[in-house]
């Protein structure tokens, strides 16, 4: 471990130095909103990645009943944050997106997730992209997908997809009790062949990763709103072709699942999953056992009323994604929130959070000082350096608001590194360590996760004040590669 355990009162800093303040400033972007009737009410997600090949990120972010923005970005490196709208094909009933390299030629696609024909979006370079679902043989189908993931399997040429869907619109009985079946979509010559996933509960974010395991694994987080009884967290073993359960050691937690963030938060090198929720937002600890177990309450991550305000309803969070925003070498945890549209008993003005980490493991709540706790109702997001400063950023999708962004120009950062990494055959499913004074950090790179929102980027590793570290990197078929010597930037 590379510090105390939660409760033992070390209050220190992982690494030499401990961060600054925390801030963001909001700058001003091309206009865009989410918007549409209640099959819109979930989704707004965004895929965060470089589409021309400048190594600045650029956005594609659903738009509902409006037409997905395109929007590439125009940084200067190191200083102010612009993007500029393109044109693209119109596409609406987008709920949202996630890059990747689906045909290995080196240029990032996107898998598009709609209300609707599901679509693949070959990337031409240069920003541009045309549909090619058809001519890969892809049955995008006609449901409502409001989750995706997606992995490369033993000796596959192509991904494996996994297409999460909400409510079944034709069921006469819904919308309760409704939830539609999933779709596993596996490659055979010519395309993919696709596999019901049943039962489904109603799925709003999914991840393929090994997670704690051996092997991939999907993970299913699922929204009990719609499932009322019966339904729960999910765990797809790929190699056996089944659900896990109860003789498997998978405990069936039933939440108001939203959205999934994983990541190696404690220093045991198992990646620990966080998993919003109407109401709690939970934090799951990975056990060598491959299990889980509940963060105690004292840790901090719960945030399960608003911070701001005198509403003390219960909160509604979507998005989660974990980033060192300080690069102290601790990892940091945004989360999205916003009422799902007039649920009467959640809040209805509820800020973001974003959550930083001290050094005795616990959390605590900057979003209020940061500058970036929005009433506005959050959905999808991307925390991601967009102007090459190595301080992490933000965007968010709102739904029938304005889309943010945010630059962070905390005081005080420590030193970072990127490490770059294919999203695509060979690439996904990589582990990647950094050790500096000690202490390890760990991120596979993995596609999904979130709530409807996907990013291609270089991996991000904030390491305080340590001018060297070293890298290891395991490829998906387990080949450790050695530790490289690798300095590091402020």
């Amino acid at each position: 471990m590379r510090r105390a355990v939660i409760g033992a009162g070390v209050g220190l800093c992982a690494l030499p130095v401990c961060a600054g303040d925390i801030r963001f400033e909001e700058v001003v972007v091309p206009a865009h909103r989410y918007t549409g009737g209640w099959e819109h009410f979930v989704g707004g997600g965004v895929a965060v990645f470089d589409c021309n090949g400048d190594e600045l990120p650029d956005l594609f972010a659903a738009g509902g009943s409006r037409p997905a923005s395109l929007m590439v970005n125009r940084s200067a490196r190191g200083g102010a944050i612009a993007f500029e709208a393109v044109a693209i094909d119109e596409i609406v009933e987008v709920t949202g997106a996630y890059p990747l390299d689906i045909d290995g030629d080196g240029v990032l696609d996107l898998a598009v997730m709609r209300v609707g024909e599901n679509r693949l979006l070959r990337g031409l370079g240069g920003c541009a992209f045309e549909d090619a679902t058809q001519a890969w043989g892809f049955e995008g189908g006609d449901r409502w997908s409001t989750s995706f993931t997606a992995t490369w399997e033993d000796g596959a040429d192509r991904a494996t997809f996994f297409v999460g869907n909400y409510v079944n619109r034709e069921d006469p009985e819904g919308p309760f009790e409704a939830c539609d079946a999933n779709e596993l979509h596996r490659p055979v010559a010519g395309g993919w062949e696709k596999t019901v996933l049943e039962p489904g509960f109603c799925a709003l974010s999914a991840l393929m990763s090994k997670g704690a395991r051996d092997r991939v694994m999907l993970r299913i987080s699922n929204d009990r709103h719609y499932y009322v009884k019966g339904g729960y967290e999910q765990l797809y073993d790929l190699r056996e072709n089944r659900f896990l359960g109860d003789s498997d050691g998978w405990e069936k937690v039933s939440l108001w699942g939203m959205g999934i963030a994983e990541r190696d938060v404690n220093g045991d090198q198992l990646p620990d999953v966080m998993l919003t929720s109407m109401g709690d937002q939970l934090l799951q600890f990975a056990t060598p056992a491959g299990g889980y177990v509940a963060a105690p309450y004292e840790t901090g991550t719960y945030a399960h009323r608003p911070h701001v305000g005198d509403d003390g309803r219960a909160t509604t969070g979507w998005h989660a994604e974990w980033g060192d925003v300080d690069n102290d070498g601790l990892v940091d945890l945004f989360i999205a929130k916003g009422n799902v549209e007039q649920m009467p008993s959640n809040a209805a003005r509820d800020p973001n959070n974003l959550l930083r980490q001290r050094g005795d493991g616990t959390f605590e709540e900057v979003s209020v000082a940061a500058g970036v706790a929005s009433l506005e109702k959050s959905r999808g997001a991307g925390v991601v350096d967009f102007n090459a400063d190595g301080k992490l950023d933000l965007v968010v999708v709102n739904r029938r608001g304005p889309l943010q962004v945010w630059r962070n120009v905390s005081v005080g950062s420590g030193r970072w590194i990127e490490v770059a990494v294919p999203y695509g055959r060979g690439g996904v499913g990589t582990r990647v360590e950094v050790e500096s004074g000690g202490v390890v950090q760990m991120q596979e790179v993995t596609v999904g996760g979130g709530h409807v929102s996907g990013k291609a980027v270089p991996l991000h590793f904030g390491v305080g004040e340590s001018e060297v570290v070293r890298v290891r990197m395991t490829t998906p078929d387990g080949t450790q590669g050695p530790w490289v010597e690798r300095a590091t930037s402020r």
